[in-house]
């Protein structure tokens, strides 16, 4: 049976397509040497790209690791069209993954099990377990894939593989703010087994990050739902539902959600090691 969805599952997805000659080329788009934005607007078919050994599937690159500017981490919107998917999907044995889905539903093989993870679905698969994928049903699934080389550590076991969703974690209020800031926490912050955290934040509207928050993690934020108003290192930023935000580590960001609606975006961070000192 498909895991539970979110109450209201819709969450924004790349609008693909190809703007008309008549569309200004004016656009929100921006890379700095602290932070990145990638604006919805920008996600179309011509930026796509296609991967070895998945069939009917398309990406969407929103990161990857770049010397000099974020390291940790990769992430991809993968659209997959009915029957597609792929039986060798992690190319590289020491990757783990997270995937969250947006749109339609997919199967997942793990360990001799098949798991369904409809919209608002979230699956974390450690590194070398052999999962695959595929899309079985009539529609087209739309997810997300944060992928990490997993740094293990002596006396530490390795995290195994869990599937969730959205709508099954209730999320944790942040101290002090009536829980109009709160964070849907897939892993608990304290199992030290996990190097990153891929979760879900939300802000109802009028709610905001007070302080500049300045710190080692690397962060990708896709923006699920709504619209705010975001400071990145020295910029104030407007984004929406469906843009994407590319921070490095100690990027001092801040937030304040001014739409009608909540706003709610997917984040990673890196977590839980020491620093490496052999870059």
């Amino acid at each position: 049976m498909p895991l539970p969805t979110d109450p209201s599952p819709f969450y924004a997805t790349p609008p693909g397509g190809h703007p008309p000659q008549t569309q200004v080329m004016t656009d929100r788009a921006v890379f700095t040497e602290s932070y990145a934005v990638i604006p919805k607007g920008v996600m179309r078919d011509i930026v796509t790209s296609f991967l070895p050994h998945w069939r009917g599937t398309r990406a969407w690159v929103l990161a990857r690791p770049l010397t000099g500017f974020a390291e940790t981490f990769a992430q991809l919107i993968v659209e997959i069209a009915p029957g597609g998917g792929s039986d060798r999907p992690e190319p590289e044995a020491g990757a783990q993954g997270v995937l969250f889905v947006v749109g339609g539903a997919v199967s997942v093989h793990l360990d001799g099990a098949t798991h369904a993870l409809a919209t608002g679905g979230y699956a974390y698969l450690p590194p070398g377990c052999g999962w695959t994928i595929l899309n079985d049903t009539d529609q087209p699934a739309t997810l997300h894939w944060v992928r990490k080389r997993y740094v293990a550590v002596d006396g530490i076991d390795r995290p195994e593989a869990f599937f969730t969703s959205d709508g099954a974690v209730a999320p944790t209020p942040m101290p002090g703010t009536d829980g109009r800031w709160a964070t849907t926490r897939f892993v608990d912050p304290n199992d030290l087994r996990h190097d990153m955290h891929v979760n879900i934040v939300t802000f109802e509207p009028g709610a905001c990050i007070p302080f500049a928050e300045t710190h080692v993690m690397e962060h990708g934020l896709y923006v699920l739902e709504g619209k705010a108003v975001y400071r990145l290192n020295r910029d104030w930023v407007e984004v929406e539902a469906g843009d994407f935000m590319w921070l490095r580590a100690f990027c001092p960001q801040a937030c304040y959600a001014g739409g009608p609606g909540r706003f709610r975006y997917l984040l990673y961070k890196d977590v839980n090691r020491h620093m490496a000192l052999d870059l």
